[in-house]
């Protein structure tokens, strides 16, 4: 019975051991794992030396599959039939001298660039009889050469008409006043009428004395104060004077 019962307390003692280096090894891998330290060591009866597992190889393109091009930028788009293409007013004037370099040598134009835009002032000796708002065949023919040059751009144009500091009383036209803007409108109607200019691209009006080119001292610095300036305004000028756009005083 002894014998038995020997062999019986040697069994459960042989159950009950725990390999001390199994568990060391564990012990080691769970202490680097929640420490997010190193890779833990091989696992209790993995083998040191097994290879890593390869990476995946990157998928071939599919077969006749070509790389991508770069395409250059593409070229601005032309402007749309109709439509004026963008010039400077510097072109636009010097276009003008030549084809006006008769009346501008006369002295009956003349071209000037200012904080507007382009300044043709059509003077009115060869343009207008005194006292009267029509206009001379010479000045028609200016006021064409002026069309084609409009036509050729997009800028809204503003006719202003402008007088000396001459008193006008005549049945016809009160004041200087009204001389200056029967003028003015007198070459818009050509402008629209004969050369077909848009409309909603023009303005007309009188300035009478009030913004004189020389003093009013002489006669031919009153000379020059009479006068009609056609002005291709600057796109920034017709961007804050457009129709429409206009905010009343608070």
């Amino acid at each position: 019975f002894i014998t038995l019962l020997f062999a019986f307390f040697t069994a459960l003692y042989g159950i009950s051991t725990i390999d001390a280096a199994k568990f060391g090894s564990a012990v080691n891998g769970l202490q680097s794992a929640f420490a997010g330290g190193t890779r833990p060591g091989p696992l209790p009866g993995a083998r040191a030396d097994a290879p890593a597992a390869n990476p995946p190889a990157p998928a071939a393109p599919p077969s006749g599959a070509r790389p991508l091009a770069v395409l250059p930028p593409a070229d601005p788009a032309p402007a749309a039939p109709g439509q004026p293409a963008e010039v400077s007013l510097d072109d636009v004037r010097a276009r003008l001298r030549d084809r006006l370099d008769g009346p501008v040598r006369q002295g009956r134009v003349a071209l000037d660039l200012d904080p507007r835009g382009l300044v043709v002032s059509i003077r009115e000796s060869g343009s207008f009889a005194t006292g009267s708002a029509e206009v001379s065949p010479g000045a028609r023919a200016v006021v064409a050469e002026v069309a084609a040059a409009v036509r050729e751009v997009g800028n809204l144009v503003r006719v202003e008409g402008h007088t000396d500091d001459v008193p006008m009383h005549t049945p016809r036209y009160g004041s200087n006043w009204e001389l200056s803007t029967a003028r003015a409108t007198r070459v818009v109607a050509l402008l629209v009428g004969v050369h077909a200019i848009d409309p909603s691209r023009l303005s007309a009006a009188g300035y009478s004395e009030y913004h004189p080119r020389a003093p009013n001292d002489s006669d031919a610095n009153r000379a020059r104060n009479r006068r009609v300036d056609v002005v291709i305004l600057d796109p920034r000028v017709s961007n804050r004077e457009e129709p429409g756009q206009r905010t009343r005083p608070s």
